[in-house]
């Protein structure tokens, strides 16, 4: 047993990096409908393809000191970045949550890195990545606790209801759209996973963390807070990610 889990580790670790190799690849071409799988890489300089050796995770990068080895010119630190992003979540996984759940921890934590980097960057959240979270979080739940599927059912649509029913306001008062459908869509993801008794923690995390950052953002670019178009997605995604470790916020009343 102790064997079969150190491979399970391993294995996973390895993964990992892989893994967050493609993740750059999709959050760089699928915002701008490119081919993301039957595309090969290419220097964004020169234009020389990659071969093998040019694309080892995170080790490529290191060895060419950021540089490409064609022309010459610095690479961007993205993608190493978020191949170390995958790794760390991998981590987390393993050290969080037991057996072939990490599995899935990572699963649900690799989709939402990729959601924040896109909508970070292009103000979108793709349904190519939100919505196949829905029946894999149902499948989740199903796994763990049969019983616990309609309360996970019940909170995937009550979120997507509340997301739009708030969007149907803000557009009645301000005139114009003030969420987007990729934000009710991530929002039933999480109450796919995290069933509804998890979504009053991620919406307060979420908003918490929004306007914090939203206020730093401003005041170091000494900018009004209606500057800047607000990305909730990262947000709402760390949100996610630190309920379903951690379980929802527990207020303690005197």
């Amino acid at each position: 047993m102790a064997d079969l889990l150190r491979f399970h580790w391993i294995l996973l670790l390895l993964a990992a990096p892989c893994v967050g190799s493609f993740l750059g690849v999709l959050t760089v071409r699928l915002p701008q409908e490119r081919p993301v799988l039957w595309s090969r890489s290419a220097c964004p300089h020169c234009g020389q393809r990659l071969g093998a050796r040019d694309l080892i995770p995170i080790v490529s990068w290191a060895l060419s000191r950021g540089a490409c080895r064609f022309c010459g010119r610095r690479l961007s630190w993205f993608y190493p970045a978020i191949e170390i992003a995958a790794l760390i979540v991998a981590v987390w996984s393993l050290a969080l949550v037991p057996g072939w759940l990490a599995w899935a921890s990572c699963g649900l934590g690799w989709a939402l890195l990729a959601l924040a980097v896109i909508d970070a960057r292009d103000l979108i959240l793709p349904d190519e990545l939100t919505l196949p979270l829905i029946p894999a979080g149902l499948a989740v739940t199903w796994a763990l606790d049969p019983d616990r599927l309609l309360h996970h059912a019940a909170g995937a649509v009550g979120a997507y209801l509340l997301v739009v029913g708030l969007r149907l306001v803000y557009r009645r008062v301000r005139r114009r759209d003030g969420i987007g459908m990729g934000d009710a869509k991530l929002l039933a993801a999480a109450g796919a996973w995290l069933g509804w008794a998890g979504l009053p923690s991620v919406l307060f995390v979420a908003a918490a963390g929004a306007l914090l950052g939203h206020v730093l953002w401003a005041w170091a670019r000494g900018h009004g807070l209606r500057d800047r178009e607000l990305p909730f997605g990262p947000y709402l995604a760390g949100a996610i990610w630190l309920t379903w470790l951690y379980g929802p916020v527990v207020v303690s009343l005197p």
